[in-house]
């Protein structure tokens, strides 16, 4: 159920999904993907699906995808991915401003997502946001991925909250709704357009915003 603007308290801290939810490159996991696919000898996959079924991390998907032949497809995937990430990245509308008021309000921000550590981070570097998240957590930096909370805990680990601390985590799938959820934190949805209706009633948001932009509209209107 979408909330009103004015259910939304001021946060101490904002964890934030990376793809689609701040930014777009799955051009280049879908492509990298369908590379890995096809050499493992598997059905190529339309983009929408590869944005279906691509929410786990790449280490907890592809035992299941190529069984004992996992490690040999990671090896494809990354090697494909490598070669043109960072060329495909897109900022999303609203983003950058977003970002740019929880600065602004002295709120402490993370990213944890299911992408690759080294490439998530080399991916905030090209954008120049580095500087802007006090942590930023991929997967396998924690010794579990979403929807664990451990890549949660690592990421405020330095934060200096307490037990009142509000902490949101915004993200755009079910699995960060459930990695809200389970680690407490305020779960806000953005778009959502592939989210299964029984993830929104087992891990259900706070709050549903169409985009980043949305989202910042609404926090200019926190008092």
């Amino acid at each position: 159920m979408l909330l009103q603007e004015s259910d939304l308290c001021a946060p101490d801290a904002v964890i934030f999904d990376w793809d689609s939810t701040l930014v777009d490159n799955w051009g280049a996991i879908h492509t990298a993907l369908n590379v890995t696919l096809k050499q493992m000898g598997h059905k190529t996959w339309t983009e929408c699906e590869t944005r279906q079924r691509a929410n786990s991390s790449a280490k907890d998907a592809f035992p299941r995808l190529f069984a004992e032949h996992s490690d040999e497809a990671l090896q494809i995937f990354y090697q494909a991915f490598d070669r043109f990430h960072l060329d495909s990245l897109k900022v999303l509308e609203g983003s950058k401003d977003l970002i740019e008021w929880f600065l602004k309000n002295n709120v402490y921000l993370s990213i944890v997502s299911n992408k690759n550590g080294i490439h998530l981070r080399k991916e905030v570097s090209k954008l120049g946001w580095s500087n802007c998240f006090q942590s930023i957590v991929g997967a396998g930096d924690a010794t579990e991925d979403k929807p664990s909370p451990e890549p949660v805990k690592l990421a405020l680990k330095n934060a200096g909250l307490d037990a009142k601390s509000k902490v949101w985590f915004v993200g755009d799938t079910g699995l960060d709704l459930q990695c809200a959820i389970l680690s407490n934190c305020v779960p806000i949805l953005i778009g959502g357009q592939n989210v299964e209706k029984s993830d929104l009633e087992m891990w259900p948001p706070h709050s549903v915003f169409q985009s980043c932009e949305k989202l910042y509209q609404a926090c200019r209107n926190i008092s």
